[in-house]
């Protein structure tokens, strides 16, 4: 998949004021080593070190166009372009930061044990992952996905995500591996300014880049408008023509 640091930042404090709950609840210490994995433009990475003033942190994604973007932003750190999946460096780490990109990645029934394993006794794997697959926003991608001449070239972009598990599921398996882990859900109601169109504009950051990603210009453009003419029936501004987008998401602290 394309990832635009730019179309990203749209809703940047929307998008960063999970980040900041989820490191709110790392145990208190002095981490000295910290890694930002799927590290986007650098917001999370920004939010990570000023939490933590004392460690040495560095972010990866695998995305050149957000590296980029974070190392202009941070240019004092350390970025890399790099693919979770296949980040061999052992660590050990104090603190290892997912934010919003595990829901990406398949198997994390092998992926998280082996993340928790990069971490120094005492150190924290603190991951949140959007819970979003059910909202009538991603339902409705799926649905217009079908429901077009494009169906053909969108018949694998519902498969992009990966489902999550239920909570204990997560709990169970971290808990082998880790002497602490807190599991908690949070939904977020965003209030966007400009009507549904906004919730299109979210979106498009994100989760509709596998549905728009395989098609062309005319195609994309003629997928969107049929998308948000259904977002407008499914999402009612109020009178001052803000909408509310609910936002469920599923975080982990699991400290070795």
């Amino acid at each position: 998949m394309t990832w635009s640091a730019k179309q990203y930042v749209k809703f940047e404090n929307e998008r960063t004021r999970p980040v900041r709950d989820l490191l709110a609840a790392v145990p208190g210490r002095e981490p000295r080593v910290a890694v930002d994995i799927g590290c986007g433009p650098g917001n999370s990475t920004e939010v990570l070190a000023a939490c933590f003033p004392g460690a040495s942190v560095t972010g990866l994604d695998s995305s050149a166009d957000m590296v980029e973007a974070a190392r202009k932003r941070l240019p004092a750190l350390k970025f890399e372009v790099s693919r979770i999946e296949t980040w061999y460096d052992p660590g050990p780490y104090d603190v290892i930061l997912a934010n919003a990109v595990l829901q990406w990645l398949p198997d994390h029934g092998r992926l998280l044990p082996a993340l928790a394993a990069k971490l120094a006794p005492g150190g924290s794997l603190a991951i949140q992952v959007p819970d979003t697959l059910d909202t009538p926003a991603h339902r409705l991608m799926r649905e217009v996905a079908a429901d077009g001449p494009w169906a053909g070239k969108l018949a694998a972009a519902s498969q992009a995500r990966t489902g999550l598990q239920g909570a204990g599921w997560y709990y169970e398996l971290l808990r082998a591996h880790c002497g602490a882990v807190d599991v908690w859900h949070t939904t977020y109601h965003h209030a966007l300014a400009g009507g549904p169109a906004a919730i299109v504009e979210w979106f498009k950051g994100t989760g509709l880049r596998p549905f728009l990603d395989p098609l062309d210009e005319a195609e994309r453009a003629a997928y969107l408008e049929r998308y948000t003419a259904q977002v407008a029936r499914a999402y009612r501004p109020m009178e001052d023509g803000t909408v509310l987008l609910p936002f469920p998401r599923f975080f982990i602290v699991a400290t070795r």
